[in-house]
């Protein structure tokens, strides 16, 4: 109730436009990580790493047996790795815009060749440049359930 009412006040204070204008940008980076996921799920590498900036870094990470372990990809390595056969999801995304720097937090489940194989969480961090959002780092856990959630539309449907 009062985390309710403090929330409450704050929002009186930021004025309508702030909060339309944040909107906006929430919405715009939601886009950007839905875009690369649908390149990951196309194997169209180009268009994934057109939605970085130059010097993006990618961070995979696994735990297996209690030991997490993360590797890191430039986007220039990125660039020049073939991606098929995989379907990536994401859903319930999360977004935090300040300025010219945002954070979404993407859960997402992961098929490769119509098999599962696993999921986990992306978390993109972007910044805009001009009026352009770009992702700047990509970091992604790799789990298995109950650590991680499916996609709750459940197994994609097979190409038609």
């Amino acid at each position: 109730m009062r985390t309710r009412l403090l929330l409450t006040a704050l929002l009186t204070l930021v004025p309508a436009a702030g909060r339309a204008q944040s909107s906006d940008a929430t919405r715009a980076v939601i886009a950007v990580a839905d875009s690369a996921l649908a390149a990951i799920t196309r194997g169209d590498v180009v268009a994934l790493t057109d939605l970085m900036v130059p010097e993006a870094q990618m961070y995979p990470t696994a735990t297996r047996d209690g030991v997490s372990m993360y590797r890191m990809r430039t986007r220039e390595a990125q660039r020049t790795s073939p991606l098929t056969g995989i379907v990536e999801r994401g859903f319930a995304p999360q977004a935090m815009v300040s300025g010219a720097v945002a954070m979404v937090w993407m859960p997402y489940d992961l098929y490769v060749n119509g098999a599962w194989s696993h999921c986990g969480v992306d978390v993109f961090t972007l910044v805009k440049s001009g009026s352009v959002w770009r992702i700047a780092t990509l970091a992604w856990s790799a789990e298995q359930p109950p650590v991680c959630a499916k996609h709750p539309a459940g197994p994609p449907k097979p190409p038609q």
